[in-house]
């Protein structure tokens, strides 16, 4: 089957996007979203997939940079929108645009790739490791206490129009940007992006923010909309939080108690938070979180040296890697990474090999959070030379967690 693969064009984005939103089967977006997808869209790195005439497939990329540990930031591509219409699937079209979507990523000088997928065990084919771990739940607030340290009755909480205070929030999230592996720095478009409506009509009542601050000055920040839900028996709302962020711990568990404290509800419920999420320490019963892992930011190493230069490790190292990597072959070889704490250095040798991995793996393991280890369990990571395997997980290793901290 002949598909023709090109940049779209400006004049078929509806077009592009009422295909993507049939691929996912998803309900017509209001137009307030489907604008401010429009926005921060990247015409040049957007693929549209053409057979006589008809739109049958859809892939695109966003220009980021991500938190790698050490704090450094990386450009990476972010996969996004990547949809073939149920009549062309099974046809090699999903290949295709991930074969040009990657030789682009290359060639503009971009080590890393990142995706969300719909589907975790589409991307596994095409290089890209499951490299952190988000967490959903639901605190049952009339039976879980949140803890109160020293200094929460001191902050200030107040209410404000979401939009108003974008720009504050803005400033607190950067600064939280480089401390944790995964974080995106924000974009130019990408600061309204939290402020979309809620997408369920329970949601109605609309977007809220709390502020909370110390002697006039912004501390931390929650945005959050309640869905009502009121029984026979009484009021029983849910809190839905969108996001949260705070630049000390004080201010952080004042605005989970905030939330929790909240009239007429009785849960707390969070679609995205790093694995290693203070709240699980200030809950006093986490059985009662209904907490549910899922797979977050999905890697792809598109270029192994810089890469692996890129990020600082936990512990020097000094590891021969055999890496396989069928769909992007240049990746392929054996890699010598050594680092301390001047730098990292990861060049191609001839050297034996220590560590023998799939790019997946490698992917994996890069912002720290999977660990070599445990993907040696699994039978992924084979162990070439004794010792090599533990001093590569140590090196690899980030606290914190790595964490995305919204989809795209």
């Amino acid at each position: 089957m002949a598909i023709e693969l090109r940049e779209l064009g400006p004049e078929h984005w509806d077009l592009f996007y009422a295909r993507l939103e049939r691929a996912f089967s998803s309900p017509p977006e209001s137009g307030e979203e489907r604008a401010q997808w429009r926005k921060v869209a990247e015409l040049d790195r957007t693929i549209a997939g053409w057979d006589e005439g008809d739109l049958v497939s859809t892939a695109g990329a966003f220009s980021f940079r991500m938190t790698v540990p050490g704090g450094s930031q990386l450009g990476v591509a972010g996969v996004t929108m990547v949809s073939v219409q149920p009549t062309h699937r099974r046809r090699g079209v999903l290949t295709a645009m991930m074969r040009r979507q990657l030789d682009d990523v290359r060639e503009r000088g971009e080590p890393v790739a990142v995706l969300t997928a719909s589907e975790p065990a589409i991307y596994g084919r095409f290089g890209y490791g499951i490299a952190s771990t988000q967490l959903r739940g639901a605190v049952d607030t009339t039976r879980v206490r949140l803890a109160a340290p020293e200094g929460v009755d001191g902050l200030r909480m107040r209410l404000v129009d979401a939009a108003g205070a974008v720009e504050a929030c803005e400033a607190v999230y950067a600064r939280l940007v480089p401390l944790r592996p995964g974080m995106l720095a924000r974009q130019p478009a990408w600061e309204t992006q939290p402020l979309l409506p809620p997408s369920t009509p329970a949601g109605a009542g609309g977007l809220l923010c709390v502020l909370a601050e110390s002697d006039g000055e912004l501390r931390g920040y929650a945005r959050y909309w309640i869905t009502p839900r009121w029984p026979a028996a009484g009021p029983e709302s849910t809190v839905q939080v969108r996001d949260i962020g705070a630049l000390d711990p004080v201010a952080y568990a004042a605005l989970w108690r905030y939330l929790a404290s909240i009239d007429l509800t009785s849960e707390v419920a969070f679609g995205n938070r790093p694995v290693d999420d203070p709240v699980l320490h200030l809950v006093s019963d986490v059985r009662r979180c209904a907490l549910t892992p899922r797979d977050g930011v999905h890697v792809r190493l598109v270029d192994v040296g810089a890469a692996l230069q890129a990020r600082a490790y936990a512990a020097p190292v000094d590891v021969v890697l055999d890496v396989t990597d069928p769909f992007c072959p240049w990746n392929t070889g054996r890699w010598r990474l050594g680092a301390d704490a001047a730098g990292a250095v990861c060049e191609r040798t001839t050297d034996p090999a220590d560590l023998a991995l799939d790019i997946r793996e490698l992917g994996a393991a890069y912002l720290g959070g999977p660990s070599l280890h445990a993907l040696a369990g699994a039978a992924l990571v084979t162990e070439l030379r004794p010792g090599a395997l533990a001093a590569a997980a140590r090196a690899f290793h980030s606290t914190p967690a790595p964490w995305l901290p919204h989809g795209f």
